[in-house]
């Protein structure tokens, strides 16, 4: 009996634990990061994660907020086609860079962003997450402490583009 209880305590703890994080992420080992960065004033990361195999029809692509061990937002809970569940929008010209990966949940709009603008001086480089609440049109900003992890090399191949 004890052994049992043991056994499903191991099971369920393997079951609902993804497995060890990548360090300084929410990104579990073997999965990309998109894009990484601890919040300003916060312990909390902001991480895009997605399945090593991620193409347009194939794996998964997730956002996860809180901290290792204790992920307060994680979206989308099905990984199943989540691909079309985000927009990702690129603007480039000379001095400047604007890249953008957005999705709805909950009525909220979140938005990765990650912007410079050398035309200004000093130039100006941001990051980090906008989240819109429903219905009010107020936003509140949460800003990257220093650099951010970023690889959007191929994200435009993967999951829809926002033109404009």
């Amino acid at each position: 009996m004890r052994l049992t209880l043991l056994l499903s305590c191991f099971f369920l703890t393997f079951l609902f634990n993804p497995g060890p994080s990548q360090k300084g992420t929410l990104c579990t080992e073997g999965e990309k990061v998109f894009f990484n960065c601890s919040v300003k004033r916060s312990a909390k990361l902001v991480s895009l994660c997605a399945s090593t195999d991620i193409s347009k029809t194939r794996g998964y692509v997730q956002y996860r907020f809180g901290v290792p061990g204790k992920i307060e937002l994680e979206y989308p809970a099905e990984k199943s086609g989540s691909q079309g569940k985000f927009e990702y929008h690129h603007y480039f010209r000379a001095q400047v860079e604007e890249t953008e990966i957005s999705f709805s949940s909950g009525g909220y709009k979140y938005s990765i962003f990650d912007d410079y603008n050398g035309e200004m001086r000093p130039a100006v480089s941001s990051q980090g997450v906008h989240v819109e609440a429903p219905g009010t049109g107020k936003e509140s900003t949460m800003e990257c402490q220093g650099k951010a992890i970023a690889s959007y090399g191929e994200l435009d191949q993967i999951l829809p583009v926002r033109e404009n």
